[in-house]
């Protein structure tokens, strides 16, 4: 009896990068790098903020890999004018130094990360692949300076939080478990412990259930 043929599932979509970055030896450099991954897939290089937004609204790429510094205007400035296009691409900054200062302006207009250009191509792949699944990339003592100076009297940090961050919290507010988030949401059950202590670092608590009082009090469970 012959054996029954069963469609094979489609690999996943290759993310769309668009890169931003004036320094041509460096985008170069990454152009071909980045070919040596299949699950990434370059839409565009280009070396203004101008030739950017023009590249974003013709690709409408799931990444922004933006240079910090550019020709035409500070790449952070430019982040909600990328976001506007297209409200799904996430925006992840390269730059050449940093500080708790830097990351806060990422996050209050909306940034996914921020890299150094001094990091290993691994650790950018990593993070473009991290920031695509709906994550932020921030170092952990930055990320902690800039929540301290994000923090106005109210603690509200609903902006700071990642959409999965979110989809989790509220999971948490209506009784679900590690395993119910884990099935509901598609994840890891170690993937979903690593979202939930950073749901208690950005909201300052020590429990879920403090994590929950919090999120109701500050609004961080209201939809996006």
């Amino acid at each position: 009896m012959p054996n029954p043929t069963f469609p094979q599932p489609k690999p996943p979509a290759p993310i769309r990068v668009l890169l931003v970055e004036d320094h041509k030896m460096v985008a170069e450099a990454l152009g071909a790098a980045f070919e040596e991954f299949p699950g990434i897939h370059l839409v565009a290089s280009v070396e203004s903020l101008a030739g950017g937004i023009i590249a974003a609204e013709e690709h409408l790429p799931d990444i922004v890999l933006l240079d910090r510094r550019l020709p035409d205007g500070d790449g952070i400035e430019a982040i909600a004018r990328f976001r506007a296009i297209s409200p799904s691409s996430r925006v992840l900054v390269l730059t050449g130094d940093a500080n708790s200062a830097i990351v806060a302006r990422i996050l209050e207009v909306g940034g996914a990360g921020l890299l150094l250009k001094s990091g290993l191509l691994d650790e950018l792949v990593t993070a473009i692949r991290t920031v695509a699944a709906g994550d932020v990339v921030i170092d952990s003592e930055l990320l902690s300076g800039a929540l301290a100076m994000l923090a106005d009297g109210s603690g509200r940090l609903g902006p700071v939080l990642t959409l999965r961050e979110r989809q989790v919290l509220r999971l948490i507010a209506e009784g679900a478990g590690t395993d119910r988030i884990a099935e509901e949401l598609r994840l890891a059950r170690n993937t979903v412990r690593n979202h939930v202590q950073r749901i208690l670092v950005k909201t300052g608590t020590h429990s879920k259930l403090e994590a929950v009082a919090h999120a109701r009090k500050n609004g961080l469970l209201e939809r996006p």
